[in-house]
């Protein structure tokens, strides 16, 4: 049975009793404590814990997660992977055990052919706490499994919390035998590689405190509803129906595999390291393909890191299976045939999923090289000054700077007979990763911080916010918070968190930033700096407190600053256009994967190699003022995602949306985006959009800067008048001016070769007259002068007299050069004078004790007064005689 199917039959199996499919929430996960989904409970989180109410009693889906925790053990077994899809069902105070296990049970074990996995019932095992006896009797009623295949187990394998306070409750998994060839008889408590575990059973009943780990907190009690969170993975389950031995070999994994193994020339099975960079490259190259096509995009921080790291790590293990050219491109596209039975979205965005891969890729290949360059001078280093160990500060450096894999540079370093001082590098891992660890830290610090504003959303309800329709309302304060905790008043010059039970304030979301106004009541009035929402349906408002007392329970009246309003919507709806207009000029797969608008401002970040042209820029930038002359008109409407997408929708990466969606219209299909911000009612009242700049912010990315609305107008004003005055000052009517330019610099370009063509001249006919008055030095011609200028000019006239020096004879050369009241000394000696072992190089860090460097034929070293420049140059005699 195909994965596809696997998941079809799933979803159709809860839907037929009663379960809403939820489709599955893209890979980058708006919670502050993860990266990306790493469980199929993630997106129901907030129904799970009880910070939001579920929109549904009960619900399935077949979630998309990445776990990169482990990822160094991707392939060095068969039981890691990155990438995995969680199969569950979910009750919110519904149903409770027996369902969830009947449910279970049901859909193993029914045969194929009625819709089921077909699962033999008596090679099925379960594990329970040893505490609940209730599910170990459920398993004997409902399935009717003896006692020796109920397996009780503690608080580590069998009792679920987040690890840290909230809902918590005993587990239940099921484990399927796959026969005494792949290990010991005795159950899972014996061998989970014989014995695999493919679904777990979750009963949140219980109310966890504070404490370590997963075991030794407190349970304080019952919780008011119960809910059931299960998982059932579906690469296990594929694992099982199809009869192989691991994830790796499953229809969504195995072609992959088989085409890197093709490209490289092995054969999977035929060498154990070999396999491990196969599988590597099997599930690097699909977990990428699912990153990008959810919108994640290569770089330095945060998901980008990672998905750069996956990608890196896929092509170094082709390279090293001996593949060299470029890979990515053909293993994706095989990837994509694996997925997209399954997951429509890989094949309907591939142009640009292909386009991201192949560019870091190259970047990659051109990083090797450099890396390359870095490691084989520093390996000369170490071997010149005589050593075999190369420091641990270099290979982190080629590791965190240049991106150099650290086995890429022992193994390097080995072939040319040199070792790595790995606990060096590893002191420096470490120290990176403390560093990551603290960040992580920080941002569940700051999620935890969100206790005291909870409990004022429970107390309270949602915020009444009237941001899409209303720049006024009269609201009364409900809470104050500062960084020291709560408080029940605020007076002028401090800013404090306010909380209020209506407001007109947009919060910052989807790009757009928070408006700014006011504050004001009977007796306080405040500024509102900043306006966030901390937790869903909770809006709250930084502000400074400019006259009188804000305290709790005021009424106020909040108003949004109208003309701040105008110009975000400006700038806002301006993003769309542009967004459109680019789309428009380059084609579907410059989708934006980033943006930002403020009043007056906007910018807008897209996936595309290679900067754009300036006749692409001038028809993207047309192409939006085209649409705003025509005064597209602006709607507004509410509908059910599915509708939304079926109306090809935008839903752009990053945002998490709702069974129903606002999507916003700019001239009907022209421009349809799923949004949340604030738009102008007709185009035209966008005024103007002037592109201000295009530029690189990472491999593949791109960004387009706009001035929008009377801010467009005031740069496209001051281009004008800076027009003006260059016409003023080169003499040239404005359609003129480029022609002109372009004479005046060719002009400079033939002044600067003449100049350099006298100064050569000059250093000529100097260098002559000093070989003219060369002394002889116990054997040795030398040459000692003093220039005006700098090292470069030092450097020209001490070569320039080495080749006039008779070849026969050995010949010193020292010339000193005064700049910004320094002096720099340049040393030279002719190949006669090398060859009887004059070494520049010895003869500066002689004179100038110990400072500067260079090779045996040229030298310099500086740091010198003017004064004891002339010194240095009176004394070279003596250091020759020295010698």
């Amino acid at each position: 049975m195909r994965t596809a199917e696997i998941r079809r039959r799933f979803l159709d199996f809860f839907a037929e009793r009663g379960h809403t499919v939820v489709p599955s929430a893209p890979l980058p996960t708006p919670d502050p404590t993860l990266l990306f989904v790493n469980a199929g409970m993630v997106p129901f989180k907030p129904y799970l814990t009880g910070e939001a109410p579920a929109p549904w009693p009960r619900a399935t889906s077949v979630q998309k997660c990445v776990r990169t925790l482990d990822i160094e053990e991707v392939g060095r077994t068969t039981r890691h992977g990155s990438f995995f899809q969680m199969s569950g069902n979910f009750s919110f105070g519904d149903y409770f055990k027996e369902e969830a296990v009947t449910l279970a049970w049901e859909l193993s074990t029914t045969a194929a052919d009625d819709g089921g996995y077909g699962l033999d019932p008596d090679r099925i095992w379960v594990t329970v706490h040893h505490s609940d006896d209730e599910t170990r009797a459920l398993w004997r009623r409902v399935a009717g499994l003896p006692d020796e295949r109920i397996v009780a187990r503690g608080d580590e394998d069998n009792f679920w919390s987040m690890g840290v306070p909230g809902p918590c409750g005993p587990c239940s998994e099921l484990y399927y035998d796959r026969g005494p060839a792949l290990g010991r008889a005795g159950g899972p408590a014996v061998d989970e590689d014989r014995y695999m575990e493919f679904w777990n059973l979750v009963f949140m009943q219980y109310e966890r405190g504070a404490g370590p780990g997963r075991s030794g907190y407190p349970v304080l009690g019952e919780l008011p509803r119960r809910n059931i969170d299960t998982g059932m993975g579906l690469e296990r389950m594929a694992t099982l129906l199809q009869g192989v031995d691991n994830l790796y070999e499953t229809d969504e994994t195995r072609p992959v595999l088989d085409r890197a193994a093709a490209l490289a020339g092995v054969r999977y099975g035929a060498d154990a390291e070999a396999d491990v960079r196969l599988r590597v490259v099997a599930d690097h190259v699909r977990t990428a393909l699912m990153l990008l096509a959810d919108g994640t995009s290569p770089g330095n921080e945060g998901r980008g890191h990672v998905l750069r790291r996956i990608l890196r790590r896929a092509v170094r293990s082709m390279r090293q299976l001996g593949h060299q050219d470029p890979a990515l491109p053909e293993l994706l596209a095989v990837a994509r045939d694996c997925m997209a039975p399954g997951h429509p979205e890989v094949a309907e965005g591939y142009e640009r999923i292909v386009d991201r891969a192949a560019g870091e890729e190259d970047a990659f290949r051109a990083t090797l090289r450099q890396g390359t360059a870095v490691l084989d001078s520093a390996v000369a280093r170490v071997r010149s000054d005589g050593g075999r160990v190369l420091p641990g500060a270099q290979a982190f450096l080629l590791h965190d700077t240049y991106g150099f894999p650290v086995d890429l540079t022992l193994e390097m370093a080995a072939e040319q007979g040199v070792e790595v001082d790995r606990e060096g590098f590893a002191a420096l891992m470490r120290e990176q990763r403390e560093r990551a660890r603290a960040d992580a830290r920080a941002r569940k610090a700051g999620g935890a911080d969100t206790g005291a504003l909870r409990a004022v959303l429970d107390e309270h309800g949602p915020t009444d916010w009237r941001a899409w329709d209303s720049l006024t309302t009269h609201s009364r304060v409900l809470a104050l918070r500062t960084a020291a905790g709560t408080v029940t008043v605020a007076r002028e010059g401090e800013i404090v968190t306010v909380v209020l039970d209506r407001t007109p304030f947009y919060a910052e979301s989807g790009g757009q930033e928070s408006d700014a106004g006011r504050l004001s009541g009977a007796s306080a009035e405040a500024d509102v700096l900043d306006v966030q929402r901390p937790l869903p349906g909770l809006v709250v408002h930084q502000v400074r407190v400019t006259a009188g007392e804000l305290a709790a329970g005021d009424e106020v009246t909040a108003s949004v600053d109208p003309q701040w309003r105008l110009g975000a919507r400006q700038a806002h709806s301006g993003t769309h256009v542009l967004h459109a207009a680019l789309r428009q000029v380059l084609g579907p797969t410059a989708l934006q994967s980033g943006s930002y608008n403020r009043p007056g401002h906007l910018r807008l970040d897209f996936p595309w190699r290679g900067a754009l042209s300036a006749t692409a820029r001038t028809e993207i930038e047309d192409a939006a003022n085209r649409a705003l002359r025509r005064d597209l008109p602006v709607d507004v409407r509410w509908m059910p995602l599915a509708e939304a997408r079926e109306l090809g929708a935008l839903a752009l990466f990053d945002e998490t949306y709702g069974e129903r969606v606002r999507v916003v219209e700019i001239g009907g299909a022209w421009s349809r985006e799923l949004c949340g911000g604030t738009h102008v009612e007709h185009a035209s009242q966008i005024g103007v959009v002037a592109l201000t700049s295009e530029s690189s912010v990472g491999a593949g990315m791109r960004r387009l800067e706009a001035a929008v609305g009377f801010e467009g107008f005031g740069h496209l004003a001051r281009e004008r008048d800076l027009v003006a005055r260059i016409a003023e000052q080169v003499h040239a009517p404005r359609a003129e001016i480029p022609d002109r330019i372009t004479g005046l610099l060719e002009r400079l370009k033939a002044a600067d070769r003449e100049n350099q063509r006298l100064r050569q001249a000059a250093t000529r006919a100097r260098a002559a007259s000093l070989v003219d008055g060369a002394r002889d030095t116990d054997g040795v011609l030398l040459v000692t002068a003093a220039t005006d200028g700098d090292a470069d000019a030092a450097r020209a006239l001490a070569t320039a007299v080495r080749e006039l020096l008779p070849a026969g004879r050995p010949g010193v050369v020292a010339v000193g050069a005064e700049s910004g009241g320094k002096g720099v000394l340049v040393a030279t000696v002719n190949p006669a004078a090398a060859g009887s072992g004059l070494d520049a190089a010895r003869l500066v860090r002689q004179l100038l004790n110990g400072r500067g460097g260079g090779t045996a034929e040229l030298a310099q070293g500086g740091g010198l007064s003017a004064d004891r420049l002339r010194d240095v140059l009176r004394s070279v005699p003596g250091a020759l005689a020295d010698r």
